[in-house]
């Protein structure tokens, strides 16, 4: 074929691929809110006339909010994600659509399109750079937005797989995880979106005192765990104590002449820079958190590409989370019994999702989720968490500004922690401090109606959304 697979317009990509009303088509966030792909086929479904669409995205993020005017208007009849932004959370939480969102988490999402839980009809990938026969990158171009690991799923198991790009180049283009013989058309447009979006909020270092403080504790946590030694392994999230914590980590680790086996996850500076620093030999990378590691999985064979499969799914064979020493994690809440929320706030409004926040703390040797006792004048510590997004069984210490709390069931850790000299509380006096400041807080008003089931990574229900007031 002299042009390969390239199709002249979304349009006739569409019609080509079979799609009927009622089906099912998938999105992958790597451009996260700079994304302009899902916007741009979904306005193009609504002028077709489609209806009653199934949307299964590993993300939704706030620039996607267009999808609450097609989810009014009958284009978009369910949901299906791994977490969702205010904006879509809201409409979502006061009951905007019929069906229930349906939430899965990074591993889980694979897993399920695999083994036809969910299976996808038509796949809609976003990329940076494609070839004519449909093998493409996220590692160059324009939007260059790093690892597609959220994707190959997609792409490899769909009925039907749609690579948009605004880089076409020349036929073969190398080190593609999304590859030729998964795709069936490929079309060229003038945008895919704003790799300057990849960065939010919650990607930049703290300067709060506070946070720095935690970030302190839990390097201090880790070391006397007995788990910081060569081959060490760990995965940190992207807010700013978790990239403080991974900042004093590196310090440590070079002063200790520790080298670890590999970092893992979605992937900030801060961890390309400990890669540098010889602290480890290897990133395995899903998803990049800024353009630092877009440049460096592009340059640095070291960085290396994996698909959500490899990820997190609990099905495969094997997945890297369960090959993790220690792992820093947020919460929105976090209850006596350390179930952890980072699905809804404290209203009960959607305004996050698991991610690979459950995937990761069943996996990892050592689970530390950092919060600080008080957020927005709200204690953080509760009786009961408002959503259940990740089970205490599996979470092992909570570090906050007044002290480490350990799972009861983890006294071989707390033996540990209190030999090292780490400060430990208990986690029924973080919540009563907290208290103490704050007053207790009143339970949020809730409707009686689900908006959104919460699935575990093994496809239980872990917890049902309900409406609310």
């Amino acid at each position: 074929m002299k042009d390969g697979k390239v199709i002249a317009t979304l349009k006739d990509a569409i019609l080509r691929s079979g799609l009927k009303n009622g089906m099912r088509i998938s999105f992958h966030h790597h451009l996260r809110n700079g994304d302009g792909v899902m916007n741009m086929v979904l306005a193009e479904l609504a002028a077709m006339g489609y209806r009653d669409l199934t949307l299964n995205s590993s993300s939704v993020f706030d620039v996607q909010s267009p999808i609450i005017d097609h989810v009014k208007s009958g284009l978009v009849g369910r949901i299906e994600t791994n977490y969702m932004g205010a904006k879509v959370g809201r409409f979502i939480s006061e009951g905007g659509m019929k069906e229930p969102v349906v939430f899965r988490s990074h591993g889980g999402r694979p897993s399920a399109i695999e083994n036809g839980v969910t299976p996808i009809d038509v796949a809609f990938v976003a990329a940076p750079a494609a070839d004519p026969m449909g093998n493409a990158t996220g590692k160059r171009g324009k939007s260059a937005c790093g690892s597609l690991g959220y994707a190959e799923a997609d792409a490899r198991c769909a009925r039907h797989t749609i690579v948009v790009t605004d880089n076409l180049v020349p036929y073969p283009l190398e080190d593609a995880l999304i590859q030729e013989q998964w795709v069936d058309g490929v079309v060229s447009v003038d945008s895919i979106g704003d790799p300057q979006g990849i960065v939010s909020g919650t990607t930049r270092l703290t300067r709060d005192p506070v946070a720095l403080a935690m970030a302190r504790t839990t390097v201090d946590v880790i070391r006397a765990s007995g788990l910081l030694k060569d081959g060490f392994s760990f995965q940190t999230g992207a807010g700013g104590a978790s990239l403080a914590a991974a900042t004093f980590l590196k310090d440590v680790m070079l002063a200790e002449k520790i080298q670890g086996s590999f970092a893992l996850g979605g992937v900030t500076g801060a961890i390309v820079d400990m890669l540098n620093a010889g602290c480890f030999r290897s990133i395995m990378d899903v998803q990049c958190f800024d353009l630092g590691a877009v440049a460096s999985i592009r340059d640095n064979p070291r960085h290396v590409e994996i698909s959500a499969t490899r990820y997190a799914s609990p099905t495969s064979k094997s997945c890297c989370v369960d090959s993790l020493d220690a792992a820093i994690l947020g919460a929105t809440e976090i209850d006596t019994d350390f179930n952890v929320n980072v699905h809804t706030d404290s209203n009960g409004s959607i305004m996050g999702g698991s991610g690979g926040h459950s995937d990761v703390a069943a996996g990892a040797k050592l689970c530390i989720v950092v919060a600080p006792l008080i957020r927005a004048r709200l204690p953080i510590v509760t009786d009961r968490v408002t959503t259940i997004s990740t089970p205490g069984r599996t979470v092992d210490v909570l570090v906050t500004q007044k002290g480490a709390a350990v799972n009861p069931g983890r006294a071989d850790l707390r033996d540990r922690l209190a030999e090292a000299g780490v400060k430990i509380a208990d986690i029924h006096d973080l919540k009563a401090a907290a208290e103490k400041l704050t007053g207790a807080p009143c339970r949020p008003a809730r409707g009686t109606r689900e908006v959104a089931k919460v699935m575990y990574r093994d496809e239980t229900q872990i917890d049902s959304i309900k409406s609310v007031k």
